[in-house]
Formats: C-alpha cells, structure tokens, sequence
C-alpha cells in the first residue's frame, strides 16, 4: 500500500518539476522561432563581404573555371564537414563556445580564442559597414560625386570615365591612351583615398577622425544593437529581409549586368578554365582558404546559433543546405561583379585585367566607377551599398551574439540573464569605442592589418584543435554517439572520415601553406613598416595563446598527484556535459539520482546498464556497443 501511493504520486511530483524546468530552461536562454530563423541567421552569417569582394577576383586570379573544381572539392572534404561538426556541437550541448568546452575541460581556451577572434572581426567589420553606410548616403544625388574630375579634391592625373567622351578619343590615339592608363587616376579613386578616407602617409600618422565616418559607424552599431536588443528572438525576425534582400539586388544587378556591351567578355574572363593551373599548389591552398574562411569556421558564431536549436532539429540537413548556398553565392556574385567590369574596360578600350581588384578596392573603387557609365547611375549605387550593408549586418549580427552569449552563458546566473540586453549594450558600446581609430586618416591601414592578421592563421590553429579535441581526446565514438541520440541516426560514414581524418589534414595543409605563401602585408605601394607588422602577429597570437595558457591553468588546478593523473582529469567531459534539458538526458548522460521518493528502486535497474554500457564502450566490440546504447536511449 505505501508503495502503492508513492507511485501514485511519484508521477506528478516527478512530471510537473520537470515539465517546470524544461519551460524556464528554453524561456530563459530563449530559442528560435522556428527553423527558418536559424537556416536565415546562419545564411547571413556565412554569406558576408568575401563572397561578393574575395571570391570572384580569386576565381579569375587562379584559372577561371578551373579554380571552381578545387574549390568543390575543398568544399566537400573541409568546409561541409567542420560545418556540421561546429552545428552539431554547439546543438547538442545548447551552450555559445565557451560552454561547450565542458566536453573536455582543458580545452576551453578554444572557446577564449574564438572570443578573441570575434571580437576583432566584430570591430574592424563593423567599420566597412559603416564605409558601406557613407557611400549609400552620399549616392542619394542626382550625380555621384565621384562622376567627373572637377572637384576640390581632385589631382591633375585625374581622368573621367565620361570626361571629354574618352571613346570618341580612344578610336583616335590607342597607344596614347594606354601609356595615360598607366599613370591615370580614376575620380573614384581620388574620392576613396583623398577624400573619403584623406588618407595619411604613413600607417603610425593618424591624423584626424574622418567625422562622416565616425557619424556612421554609430549609425551601423546603433542597427545591430537594436536588431540584437531581443537577442535572437528579435534577430531572427530581421534576417527574413537581411538574409533574402541581398539576392533580389544580386539579380537586378545581375540582369542590369548581362544586358551591357561587354559583359560576355567580363564574364568569360570570369569562367574560362586554364587547367594548366591546377597544379599549381596555391591555387589549392587558396581555395581550402577561401572555403574555411567564408563559411566561418572557428569564430565561434555557428556554435553559439546552434545552440539556440531545439535539441532534435536535423542540423546535418541544415548544414549542407547553408554551406552549399554559401558557395552558390559566391560564384553568382561572380556574373554582377564581372560582368560590370567587362562592359568598363570594354567602354575604356583595356583588358578586363586592368580594372580587376579586390577587396575594398572594388566595392569602393572600381564598381562603383563602373556603375557611374549606366544610366540613372544613383539608383544602381544605392542599391549596390545597400546589399553591401545587409550582407554585413548579417555576419555582424552573429559575431555580437556570440560574444553576449559566451559571457551570459558564462556567468549564468538569473540576474544577467535577465539583464541580457544591457550585455548586448556594453559590448557595442565597446565596439564602436575601438573601431573609432578605424576612422582617422590611417584607419584604413589598421583595417587592412587587422583583416590579414587578426583573422587569418589562427583560426586555422583554433579550428585544427578543435577537431582534435573532439575527435581523440573526448573521443569519436563517443561524439557519434551523442549525435545519434540527438539526431536519431549516426553521422553518415563519410563524415567520420571526414572528421577523424581528412579535415585535419586539410587544415594542417592551409596551416603550412600560409605559413609558406606569407608575404609581409602591403596597400597599393605602401609598404607596412615592421613594428605594425609585429603588432599583427600579437593580434594572430593573442587568440591562439588563449588556449595553451587556460590548458596550463587547468591542469594546475586538477586532482591527481601526478602529472599523467592531472591530464587526465582536466581532459575527461565534466559532470554538467551534455544535453541541457533533463528530459533529453537519456542513456549514459541518465541522471544517477532520481528527485523522486523512491530513488534508490529507480537506480536499481538503471546502474547495471549503465556499468554495462561503459564496458562496452571500453572494449573494442561494436554490434552489443551499438544495440546497448540504442535500446538505453529507448529507455
């Protein structure tokens, strides 16, 4: 009779707590509204400024065509599988980068050195945002002010698309006109650097704070924080027009584009493959490059989105949805950047070689020239920045998450859940604090550094250790596992390849060819002095140093008397590892104890399972392993 009543009231005691906590669980860190949400955020996130300014001018710069096959392949073998490792990671564990690292403890400096990045990326990111900003103000004229040479801030070398009708000159004195194409200026040129940016000499002489800008970058960081003051409950509704916009502009561009004398040359300089190339091994290395960096790899922001999923959402579905389209944007922004370039140098009478760039110099220099010969030239600027804006906002949004997630996550306590927002305050005010150096007249060269530093080889080191970490150290057994309770099938065989060995590889393979390709970082004949060099590589180190030093401190602090005893408790996954709602804790993440009265009959049957299940996991034999473990995640 007592037994009876206990279980008749065990249900209710039991369900209703729990059914309580699972509420505050997701009510206080939040969740997505839906999956569109995430595959949005995380669209936008991945699809930044590289696609429409990196990618096109590496496709050219390495065989056309032929660069697309090394870059597939580097797609397929890298970029897809550290993707659906970073989603899958941060799903299960439903915690930002630093949380997760409760997967083997030692390693949470992982999680500081992605901070690291992010928070450099965040700052120096925003500000091309902000340039981005400036230019979409100023195109609202009827001319655009870097239309002719006739203004204050022009040189005499100055010459005009549309000055003195070039063609009609150029059918009269070729060879002159090339020899002027050497020394010639172009006004948007002169509007960048001596006007926008006033650029100073030299990268240590800062001059003044170019105020336009500052003005700007407030105006930038003002949207994301507002788009953010929700976190992603208000985020996840912004990215329906932040995350779609860019490609209704790609294709008005794109249709404006192929409709142009000259396109078809663009495009062809665009896509014809030199095969010869392809053996070429920078031509490799730069497509595993452009893949990692592009798909944001290692910064932190796919772990932190992951984490607001609901625990069973299908994320290898997701990722190879968004990495895919990530890669088709990339190569679509391809036909609106070159076709445009094709129909200028055919205007000007050069190769499409002369009027290639990358970087800002093509967002901010030579399309824009290139959109100042159509008609109603405003309309197709204002455009051009606006989805230069919107594809920023889209990554800026992720990188100020992940920050505000790591330190809630971190701290974890209700007081700064609740005051959340003010987090999210705090850092963008931070943010725009330090990007204010970004907007004097050497802002630009600070820019250019923190791009090609800040931001380069340590990601390669963070995210080489992050496949370590998980794949030996807590184990690929293990992680298989954990994602086939979440997501109800193992990961296919091709990843596990994928993640055991050949990512790695990959990664070590970029790792040593950056190190081989290094050249010292220059802006047109401007040659980086050393110590802003030196200044880099502390910015490259302070992210990576981040986890040698945490792994130290933890070893120091574990139990154990002797040094191999320390490792191993710093590297084995912490009691509070795993799925964060009790009701998902099924098979050997099982709470020991159970809160209700008869706890100790409970245990009973669940511990010899469990001893059973560790065994089996210990000893080599799969098939008893694998059936254990499924009929204990049916339990």
């Amino acid at each position: 009779s007592p037994i009876d009543t206990s279980h008749g009231i065990s249900p209710q005691n039991g369900a209703v707590p729990g059914e309580q906590g699972k509420q505050e669980k997701s009510v206080k860190r939040g969740n997505w509204g839906n999956q569109i949400e995430f595959v949005l955020t995380s669209v936008g996130y991945a699809v930044g400024l590289g696609n429409v300014w990196r990618f096109p001018y590496l496709c050219y710069r390495n065989g056309g065509g032929a660069f697309m096959f090394p870059y597939f392949i580097m797609l397929v073998f890298c970029g897809i599988p550290l993707f659906f490792m970073e989603l899958s990671f941060g799903q299960f564990a439903s915690q930002g980068c630093l949380g997760v690292w409760r997967v083997s403890p030692m390693f949470k400096g992982v999680g500081y050195g992605m901070m690291v990045v992010s928070t450099y990326i965040g700052i120096y990111y925003n500000v091309v945002i902000c340039i981005a900003f400036y230019y979409f103000f100023v195109s609202m004229t009827r001319v655009l002010p870097w239309t002719y040479c006739s203004n204050p801030w022009n040189t005499p070398d100055c010459v005009g698309v549309l000055d003195g009708n070039l063609s009609s000159r150029a059918a009269l004195n070729i060879s002159q006109l090339l020899n002027t194409t050497q020394k010639r200026t172009s006004p948007s040129e002169e509007y960048w650097r001596r006007y926008v940016l006033n650029l100073s000499d030299d990268i240590g002489n800062l001059g003044e704070v170019r105020l336009p800008l500052l003005g700007c970058l407030g105006v930038s960081w003002v949207v994301v924080f507002l788009c953010l003051i929700k976190g992603v409950k208000s985020s996840g509704k912004v990215v329906y027009f932040t995350a779609t916009f860019p490609y209704v502009v790609l294709t008005i561009l794109f249709v404006r584009g192929i409709t142009l004398e000259g396109a078809v040359t663009g495009i062809m300089y665009y896509l014809t493959p030199q095969w010869d190339k392809i053996l070429n091994a920078k031509v490799w290395g730069d497509a595993a490059s452009q893949i990692f960096y592009s798909l944001g790899c290692a910064w932190g922001g796919l772990i932190t989105m992951a984490s607001y999923n609901k625990f069973n959402n299908n994320c290898y579905r997701d990722s190879i949805i968004i990495s895919i389209t990530n890669c088709a944007t990339s190569v679509y922004a391809g036909f609106v950047i070159f076709s445009i370039l094709g129909f200028m140098a055919n205007h000007l009478g050069v190769d499409v070689s002369k009027v290639a760039d990358h970087g800002p110099g093509l967002a901010f220099v030579a399309y824009p020239e290139a959109l100042t010969l159509l008609p109603i030239s405003p309309l197709w600027s204002i455009l051009f920045f606006f989805m230069l804006i919107l594809l920023g906002l889209g990554t800026q949004f992720c990188l100020l998450e992940t920050l505000v997630t790591a330190i809630v996550d971190e701290v974890g306590n209700e007081w700064i859940i609740r005051k959340k927002t003010f987090v999210t305050l705090g850092v963008a005010v931070a943010g725009f604090l330090l990007g204010v150096p970004l907007t004097t007249q050497a802002g630009i060269y600070w820019l250019l550094l923190m791009d090609n530093y800040a931001a380069s080889f340590s990601l390669v080191v963070i995210s080489c250790i992050m496949c370590v970490a998980i794949m030996y150290i807590y184990g690929h057994r293990n992680y298989f596992k954990d994602i086939e309770m979440m997501l109800g099938f193992p990961p296919p065989l091709f990843f596990q390849i994928c993640w055991r060995f050949i990512s790695p590889a990959i990664i070590f393979f970029i790792l040593v060819f950056t190190v081989i390709q290094y050249r010292p970082i220059s802006y047109n004949d401007y040659v980086y002095p050393t110590w802003a060099i030196s200044i880099g590589f502390l910015m490259a180190l302070s992210s990576v140093i981040c986890i040698p030093i945490y792994a130290i401190y933890k070893v120091c602090r574990s139990e154990g008397d002797t040094l191999l005893e320390r490792l191993k408790n710093a590297t084995k996954a912490s009691k509070d590892w795993g799925p964060a709602l009790p009701e998902h804790r099924s098979g050997r993440y099982a709470p020991a104890f159970s809160p209700s009265t008869e706890s100790h009959l409970e245990v009973q049957p669940l511990q010899p399972e469990k001893g059973q299940s560790e065994a089996a996991a210990a000893s080599p034999v799969q098939g008893s392993n694998g059936s254990a473990h499924s009929q204990d995640s049916r339990l």
